[in-house]
């Protein structure tokens, strides 16, 4: 059912969410006013940019880091425009600037037609370790890189249409966890090459990027996608799994295979799979 950008911007600000939610068209998208940003914002993101560089050269998928490269959005705020650009000719996906976090219904429909929505407003510099809502560092450091890498741009893009298609089915929180493990939280380990990450929570976090590759309490478990449905995930700690992926390859033609309405049919209402029980 599609949700009223009026009424949702009255449940934000109620709700203390920032972001100016008032300036939403009907898809839920702002335009980015690239001249609004001012000094201490400019130093904010480049702090946590050359942070994270030094981090994701070491730890990051080399899909990740070439896109990170071709993008060139380390030294100053991104203008959405201008990058979508280069995105778009590499894999046929643009940026869209929306307030923060937006329905799920407009985000999935946003993806089915390869439009990433990417916060526009930037965290304090009192919120360089943790910032309790995604923000634009989060949404575009993390996630914009790796859409240069044709076959997971196509699985997001599948990823979208299929979500949009099932939302009536009762299976919203299957289809997040689908998200969360392979988006926000994956690692990929392809034949012949060691464990790297490219999931958009670790690649702008500091903390759980390193614990996620080098702890030896970090559980790595074979991609599933049954399994990602079924498993819980944690919002405000480590992950206590994390799913790896043989290939790009593998996730797109895994989810193009998956019979995803039939696995919501069987275990939605369920109780989630505690994923510390799950074994490598």
């Amino acid at each position: 059912m599609s949700i009223n950008v009026e009424t949702y911007a009255a449940e934000c600000a109620a709700a203390g969410m920032r972001g100016d939610y008032a300036r939403c068209r009907d898809d839920f998208t702002v335009t980015q006013d690239v001249d609004a940003y001012d000094d201490e914002d400019r130093a904010v993101w480049k702090t946590l940019a050359d942070r994270q560089r030094a981090l994701t050269q070491e730890l990051a998928h080399h899909s990740y880091l070439a896109g990170l490269e071709a993008l060139v959005i380390l030294d100053d705020i991104p203008d959405f425009a201008e990058v979508s650009r280069r995105l778009s000719a590499a894999t046929g996906w643009t940026l869209v600037a929306v307030p923060g976090l937006i329905p799920a219904e407009p985000f999935f429909r946003h993806l089915s037609e390869r439009r990433f929505p990417v916060t526009d407003w930037l965290r304090s510099r009192d919120e360089l370790d943790y910032i309790v809502e995604p923000d634009m560092f989060h949404d575009f450091f993390g996630h914009v890189p790796i859409l240069m890498q044709p076959e997971f741009a196509d699985f997001m893009q599948m990823y979208g249409e299929t979500a949009l298609s099932l939302m009536a089915a009762g299976g919203d929180e299957m289809i997040t966890r689908l998200y969360w493990y392979t988006a926000e939280y994956g690692l990929i380990q392809e034949e012949g090459g060691p464990l790297k990450a490219f999931g958009a929570g670790l690649m702008s976090s500091a903390t759980e990027l390193r614990f996620a590759l080098e702890s030896p309490d970090a559980n790595h478990v074979p991609m599933d996608i049954e399994t990602i449905m079924r498993t819980g995930y944690e919002i405000d700690s480590f992950q206590r799994a994390y799913f790896v992926l043989p290939s790009f390859e593998a996730l797109r033609q895994a989810m193009r295979d998956a019979d995803i309405a039939g696995i919501i049919a069987r275990y939605a209402g369920e109780k989630a799979i505690d994923p510390s029980t799950l074994r490598r």
